[in-house]
């Protein structure tokens, strides 16, 4: 039996990219996924998908940036499914660019969405977590938080955060919880979609027409996190291409 099967897992994000294949993937090994993310009409068809495929699924149109989102989504999984087992906090955004470009806006939307996105969805899990006596936090970092390149300043610093945020939830939470970050490298997702600045887009662009790996590859690492016995805790998991410096 899969160490996945028979689990409700919650994943923002959903819609697109990593967090899609996430979902399609843990469906297909067994588990109940519930899906949020802003892009309802999308949350839909891939409900839809994981349905016809045989497997369970609900969805919520959720922003991150709102708390009550959050709360809405956990509260999902308890009405459809009785309990939450893991929440992957995935949604997140790389509007990257030079910070003499003082795109303050662009920073503010990093800071509310990657950082404020995953203490929300830690507000709402934990204390169904701890009334549980079981749970799962999984948190989607990035290698920008181990290797500090030009014109990712702040998006780094957000994922460093989510990376620091992490391990201090992990030596809080007691032998009963466990907490994870996936930290990828350059993956094929519309991450460069995010990006205003043209210069680092087109670079964005045709790096990851060369060397970026599928969402595939990072949702095989959550999955493996996901299925390790519940007395294991992976603390970090960095996946990149190996053609990635």
């Amino acid at each position: 039996m899969s160490g996945v099967e028979g689990k409700v897992v919650a994943i923002t994000g959903a819609s697109s990219g990593i967090g899609e294949a996430t979902a399609l993937l843990l469906a297909r090994r067994g588990a109940k996924v519930v899906l949020g993310a802003r892009r309802a009409e999308r949350l839909e068809a891939l409900a839809t998908r994981v349905t016809a495929a045989g497997g369970e699924a609900a969805f919520a149109r959720v922003d991150v940036r709102r708390r009550d989102d959050l709360r809405r989504l956990v509260g999902l999984a308890g009405e459809q499914y009785g309990k939450l087992d893991v929440l992957v906090s995935n949604a997140g955004i790389g509007p990257i660019s030079p910070l003499g470009d003082l795109r303050v806006e662009e920073w503010e939307q990093m800071i509310d969405i990657n950082v404020k996105g995953v203490l929300y969805g830690i507000a709402a899990a934990l204390p169904v977590f701890r009334r549980q006596g079981f749970g799962h936090f999984v948190h989607t970092a990035s290698t920008a938080a181990h290797r500090i390149t030009p014109n990712q300043s702040v998006y780094a610093a957000t994922k460093t955060a989510v990376r620091v945020i992490s391990e201090g939830l992990r030596q809080e939470a007691g032998d009963r919880l466990r907490v994870t970050v996936i930290s990828p490298g350059f993956t094929r997702t519309d991450f460069a979609d995010d990006v205003t600045n043209p210069q680092v887009h087109a670079q964005i662009a045709e790096s990851k027409d060369l060397i970026a790996m599928p969402s595939d590859a990072v949702a095989r690492a959550i999955a493996f996190a996901i299925e390790q016995p519940a007395d294991i805790d992976m603390g970090e998991i960095v996946v990149r291409p190996t053609a990635q410096s």
